[in-house]
């Protein structure tokens, strides 16, 4: 529960109460990222559902957005903004990685965000059949993503936030959480084929372009990863 609460602490905004004594064990709490994103994707499933009962579908969806840019506290959006600066600077990997430690945000690094958060509105928006499951659903993929990632790239700095996800090989058994995920997709009929094909495919082609890109990861492309696996399968999923 404690390593629960640990990730629920790390990737959201949600406070703990102050009583419940935490040690922040990054290696640990990796695992539980697939339940945090499902904890959070139930807390914005349930503020769609209560506002669309007072607004239309698109005021709705965009109240969503904002949502999950709240709960997370831009976190994701963050490394997403740092990740397009540094990548599409056509650089060398070290420059890359040099811009992205910078805290500036550039051109491409607005035109990332406008365009993410642009596109899981849309998403959002179309979505109709299966609405409240989906909504639960999708940022439980997208925070495994970046578990998945951990598994298959290690870490570009000597020193980052992220370092200490990489202090141990992630292990299957790590993935149990995200079985469980899988599992309640099923629910979702046809649609649950086109959920996780689209999810794995997205996944590793990112993996593929970080490998290629920078041969490494950072804290910054996960938080990129994990906006644009979320972005493409809402949009999908529409």
């Amino acid at each position: 529960m404690k390593n629960f609460l640990e990730a629920l602490l790390f990737l959201t905004t949600i406070p703990i109460p102050k009583k419940i004594k935490l040690e922040f064990s990054p290696d640990k709490i990796r695992a539980y990222f697939p339940i945090v994103g499902l904890f959070l994707g139930l807390i914005v499933a349930s503020f769609d559902f209560f506002m669309s009962q007072i607004f239309q579908v698109s005021t709705t969806s965009w109240l969503d957005v904002i949502m999950f840019v709240f709960l997370t506290g831009a976190l994701h959006l963050d490394g997403l903004a740092d990740t397009a600066d540094g990548i599409f600077s056509h650089r060398s990997m070290e420059d890359m990685l040099k811009i992205m430690k910078d805290s500036r945000i550039g051109t491409m690094g607005v035109l990332a965000i406008v365009g993410v958060l642009g596109i899981k509105y849309f998403g959002i928006k179309g979505i109709d059949n299966n609405r409240f499951l989906i909504i639960t659903l999708i940022p439980a993929y997208s925070r495994t993503s970046m578990v998945i990632a951990m598994k298959f790239l290690g870490y570009c700095r000597e020193q980052g936030t992220a370092k200490g996800f990489f202090a141990s090989n992630v292990k299957l058994k790590e993935f149990i959480p995200f079985a469980f995920i899988i599992f309640i997709s099923l629910y979702l009929g046809k649609d649950c084929f086109l959920l996780n094909s689209v999810f794995f495919i997205s996944t590793f082609l990112i993996i593929f372009y970080y490998k290629k890109t920078l041969g490494c990861i950072t804290g910054d492309t996960l938080g990129c990863m994990c906006e644009v696996i979320e972005s493409i399968l809402f949009l999908v999923l529409s």
